[in-house]
């Protein structure tokens, strides 16, 4: 299977799983994001030289004033696209299958998750992967250590707190806490 067949599974959410050669282009896919992550993390690097090494890993390039701190992590690598003035602080998780979109001036907080995939609750299919995408709007702000799950967008300008674990979408401007988030109020209020 090619990367492209397989991005195409990930993206039109198409069940995973019972497809060997899928699971092995996967693994292919983890072994490069694991070469290319260690690079990342294990020497210091110039702004420049991140955003490369960052541009390889997901394939394409990233948006112009992209920042990094290391340490990132991520499982597969390229179903990920970063707009310009983007900033991931250190310890970020991205499990990137189910396509991960961050629009510009998004901020992301040390050691947030992003996460596109769940398995199975039945456990005779629990190896099944469920993949849906994560959409970060423009100039949101995502505090530390917080979760954001499958299938969520976060409208434009919205702040979600430290600690958060975002299930449903959050509407733009909003700000969002708590386990499981719910609103708090508007950046206006």
């Amino acid at each position: 299977m090619e990367l492209n067949e397989l991005l195409e599974c990930f993206n039109n959410g198409d069940t995973l799983g019972d497809d060997f050669s899928v699971i092995e282009t996967m693994r292919y896919y983890s072994r490069q994001a694991q070469k290319i992550t260690m690079e990342i993390n294990n020497t210091y690097h110039e702004p420049e030289e991140l955003a490369s090494l960052f541009s390889e890993l997901i394939g394409k390039p990233v948006g112009e004033g992209f920042g990094l701190f290391p340490p990132f992590y991520t499982d597969f690598g390229k179903n990920i696209t970063i707009g310009r003035n983007v900033f991931i602080n250190a310890g970020c998780k991205f499990q990137d299958q189910g396509g991960i979109t961050i629009d510009e001036g998004a901020l992301i907080g040390h050691g947030v998750v992003l996460a596109t995939l769940d398995h199975d609750l039945d456990p005779a299919k629990r190896q099944q992967l469920h993949p849906a995408p994560i959409h970060i709007g423009r100039n949101v702000w995502i505090g530390a250590n917080a979760t954001v799950t499958k299938g969520v967008t976060i409208g434009d300008n919205a702040v979600v707190a430290a600690g958060a674990v975002v299930t449903k979408d959050v509407p733009s401007g909003a700000i969002v806490g708590g386990v499981l988030a719910k609103l708090i109020k508007y950046v206006q209020d």
